[in-house]
C-alpha cells in the first residue's frame, strides 16, 4: 500500500540519519577522550579516576549487549516468556556480589588482571594467565563485531560486508585514540541509549495493543511465569558463570581498577546492578507485548515469520512507533553491541602491551613505548576480528559461553582468594589454572561429563581442588598478599 511504503520509506530514513549521526558522534567522543591521555595508565584505567556513575554506566553497558536485548526480547516472545528477564537479572545479581570484592580488586593497583597473577605470584602463573586472558578476548571482539553489523545491517539495510566494514572502523578508532576514557565516555552514552529507547517502545506497542488487559488475555499464561521456559538451575548456572567471568574479565575489571577510590568501585557496582535490575524486565514485557500483537494480527509478522524470533523487537518497532523513536532504539541496539565490541578490545590491546610486549619482548620499554605498542596491537586485533566478521561465522552464543568458561574455570578462584589468604601460593595458582581450564576444554568437548551440569561447574570444583591442594603443600613463604613492584621507566 502506497501509505505504508511511504512511512517504512520515512523509518528508513530517520533511522539511517540517527545512526550515523550517532556514529560520527562516537568519533567525536574519542577524539575528545585522546586530549586527557598523557600516559598508559590513562589509557588502560582512565587515570584511575572514575567516579561511581561512571564505572556504573561503563560496567552495565559492557555487559548489556546484542543478547540482552534483541536476545531477551526474542526469548520473551518464544518460549521464556517474563523469565527471560532472567537473562540480565542474573547479570544484576552479579553486579551486587562484585560491589563487596570490588573495591579489593581496586586497591591492588594493577593494569590487567594478567599483571596481578604475574606480580602476586611470579612469572609463571602471569604467563599463562596472559594466554588464558587474551585469545577469548580476541575471539569475543569478533563475536560482537558480528552482532554490531548484524544489527547495523538488518535496521538500515546496509550490506552485512559494509555494515562489518562501518562499525570495526568506528569502534578501533574511537578505542585507540581515547582508551578507557573513550570507551568509557561512550559507554554512558550507549547505556542511555539502550534503556530509554527501548522503554520508550512500551507504551507505544502497548497503545496498539489497547492495553495490558489486552495483552494478558491474548497471550498463553504460562508466558507471565517468572520461571517459564528456564528452570532454577539455568538461573543459578547464569549467575555462576556472568560472577566468575566478569569476576576475572579485562573488560570488567578494569573498572573496578579505574574507580577513583574503594568508594567509586563499591557504589558503581551497586548502581550497575540496579540498571540491570530495571533494564531486565523491559525487553522481556516487549517480547510478550509482540507476541499478543502477532496473536491478534494487528501488527504484520512478516519479517518474524521468514527469519524467525530475533526480528521480534525491530518489526514491533517498525509497526508501532513513530519514526524518531524507530530511530533512538534502532541505534540504542547498535550502541549495545558496539559497547561490549570496544572493551572487548582494549582488554585485549591492553594485555598485549601490559603484559606481553612489556615483559617479554622488551623489559626496558618505556610509559610512552607500551602505550604505542598497545594501541598498534589494538589495531592487528581489530583487523584479525573484522577478518573473521567478513566469514560470517556463526554461534555466536556458543562462543560467547565457552570464552566466558575458559577464562574463569581455572583463574577465578586463585584471583579472588589471592586478595585475602596469605598462604595462597605459585604452585596453587598454576595448578588451580591449569586444572581448571584443562577439565572446561575436556568438559566442553565430551571428553568428561560432570552428572551433565554445564563445564563451568566442574572446572571451577577441579580449581579450587587444586588450588587448595597445592598451597597446602607449596604454601606462600612470604605469607603476604602484597604484590611485587614493577620497574616503571615513565619517559
Amino acid at each position: 500500500m502506497p501509505g505504508e511504503c511511504q512511512r517504512r520509506d520515512t523509518i528508513d530514513l530517520t533511522v539511517s540519519l540517527i545512526v550515523i549521526f550517532y556514529l560520527l558522534a562516537m568519533l567525536g567522543v574519542g577524539y575528545y577522550a585522546s586530549t586527557r591521555i598523557k600516559n598508559n595508565a590513562d589509557f588502560m584505567v582512565a587515570g584511575r579516576h572514575m567516579g561511581p556513575m561512571f564505572v556504573a554506566g561503563s560496567l552495565a553497558a559492557t555487559q548489556i549487549g546484542g543478547g540482552s536485548s534483541l536476545g531477551v526480547t526474542e526469548m520473551a516472545y518464544g518460549d521464556w516468556g517474563l523469565g527471560a528477564a532472567w537473562y540480565v537479572l542474573a547479570m544484576a545479581v552479579t553486579f551486587f556480589v562484585l560491589a563487596f570484592v570490588g573495591p579489593k580488586l581496586r586497591s591492588a593497583m594493577v593494569k590487567t588482571v594478567p599483571e596481578y597473577f604475574r606480580r602476586r605470584y611470579g612469572e609463571a602463573p602471569g604467563t599463562v594467565t596472559t594466554v588464558i586472558m587474551i585469545l577469548p578476548l580476541i575471539g569475543l571482539t569478533a563475536v560482537q563485531i558480528i552482532a554490531s553489523a548484524v544489527a547495523l545491517s538488518v535496521m538500515t539495510g546496509m550490506a552485512y560486508g559494509t555494515s562489518v566494514i562501518a562499525v570495526a572502523v568506528i569502534i578501533t578508532l574511537y578505542s585507540i585514540m581515547g582508551g578507557l576514557w573513550a570507551v568509557a565516555l561512550t559507554d554512558v552514552v550507549q547505556m542511555f541509549l539502550i534503556v530509554i529507547g527501548m522503554a520508550l517502545c512500551i507504551p507505544f506497542a502497548l497503545s496498539r495493543a489497547g492495553g495490558w488487559s489486552e495483552v494478558t488475555a491474548s497471550v498463553p499464561a504460562s508466558q507471565f511465569q517468572f520461571t517459564s521456559g528456564i528452570s532454577w538451575p539455568v538461573i543459578i548456572g547464569l549467575i555462576i558463570m556472568y560472577t566468575a567471568s566478569f569476576a576475572v574479565g579485562q573488560e570488567s575489571v578494569a573498572r573496578y581498577y579505574a574507580a577513583r577510590d574503594d568508594r567509586a568501585a563499591f557504589r558503581g557496582s551497586m548502581v550497575a546492578s540496579l540498571v540491570n535490575l530495571i533494564f531486565a524486565f523491559i525487553p522481556a514485557v516487549l517480547g510478550i507485548i509482540t507476541l499478543s500483537l502477532i496473536n491478534r494480527n494487528l501488527i504484520d509478522g512478516g519479517a518474524i515469520m521468514r527469519h524467525g524470533a530475533r526480528y521480534a523487537l525491530p518489526t514491533l518497532a517498525i509497526e508501532t512507533m513513530p519514526p524518531v523513536i524507530v530511530g533512538f532504539l534502532f541505534a540504542g541496539i547498535i550502541a549495545a553491541t558496539m559497547s561490549s565490541a570496544d572493551s572487548n578490545l582494549l582488554g585485549a590491546g591492553s594485555i598485549f602491551g601490559n603484559d606481553l610486549y612489556k615483559i617479554y619482548l622488551r623489559k626496558n620499554a618505556t610509559e610512552r613505548e607500551i602505550l604505542k605498542v598497545t594501541r598498534i596491537s589494538m589495531l592487528v586485533i581489530a583487523a584479525i576480528s573484522t577478518a573473521v566478521a567478513l566469514m560470517e561465522t556463526g554461534a555466536i552464543i556458543i562462543l560467547l559461553m565457552f570464552a566466558f568458561t575458559l577464562r574463569a574455570g581455572g583463574t577465578i578462584i586463585p584471583y579472588i582468594v589471592g586478595h585475602y589468604w596469605r598462604k595462597a601460593s605459585a604452585a596453587g595458582a598454576l595448578a588451580s589454572i591449569i586444572v581448571g581450564s584443562g577439565t572446561v576444554i575436556l568438559v566442553e568437548n565430551d571428553f568428561l561429563s560432570f552428572f551433565g551440569l554445564d563445564a563451568i561447574y566442574p572446572g571451577i570444583l577441579s580449581s579450587l581442588a587444586a588450588f587448595l591442594v597445592f598451597t597446602t603443600l607449596f604454601p606462600n613463604s612470604s605469607e603476604s598478599t602484597d604484590l611485587a613492584d614493577e620497574t616503571v621507566i615513565t619517559d
